[in-house]
């Protein structure tokens, strides 16, 4: 099998002869369900094939692999006419780990790639919902910020609560854009402080 990326709906899964221990539990399920006909939403699977090559080239993706992921992202983007990093009608991706073996509560999720400073002004006006278009952004740099930089969760919890106790509100959703903008600073700030790095719009 030299492909080592599959779409949902691909019909080169049926060649696979253990489809759990390439794709990964939710991978096979996903693949299973595109070849039925059934509504999955359109995505694709890096199989776990892919982790031995990305851990054995010292936590690199080579060229090869790269290209294929851009390729599969502009079926996607084709398929929802949406296009990922566009500043008119941006494409969101949700990122979901899979194992050969069920893992309940391990696996780690990012919602919302696609989004930046910039994006973000654009899903607001597509959605008529600034708010909305914010807490999904503060989302993705507390998802990002924890799983792929190493920020530990309570940092982001913690400036919450704080934001939720200065305006005396015990919700996150009695937050509005201008506490999700505050939120967003604070956010990036913190993962400065805790990674020496800067939280990059280009991360998206």
């Amino acid at each position: 099998m030299k492909k080592l990326i599959l779409n949902f709906n691909s019909k080169d899964s049926k060649k696979i002869k253990n489809p759990k221990n390439f794709l990964g539990g939710k991978g096979a399920n996903l693949s299973e369900m595109g070849r039925m006909g059934l509504p999955v939403p359109p995505g694709f699977t890096i199989s776990t094939k892919v982790c031995e090559i990305f851990y054995k080239d010292k936590k690199k993706l080579n060229k090869n692999l790269i290209s294929q992921i851009k390729k599969e992202l502009k079926l996607i983007e084709k398929d929802v006419s949406k296009k990922f990093g566009d500043l008119k009608n941006p494409l969101l991706l949700s990122v979901r780990s899979g194992a050969r073996v069920s893992m309940p509560g391990m696996m780690d999720t990012i919602l919302n790639l696609g989004l930046n400073d910039k994006t973000v002004k654009a899903l607001a006006i597509k959605t008529s919902n600034g708010r909305f278009a914010k807490d999904s952004y503060r989302r993705f740099i507390q998802m990002y910020g924890n799983v792929v930089m190493g920020v530990e969760g309570y940092h982001f919890e913690e400036l919450i609560e704080n934001y939720k106790l200065t305006k005396g509100v015990l919700l996150d959703t009695d937050l509005d854009e201008s506490d999700w903008d505050g939120l967003i600073e604070d956010f990036k700030r913190t993962v400065r402080e805790k990674t020496k790095k800067r939280f990059s719009s280009r991360c998206s």
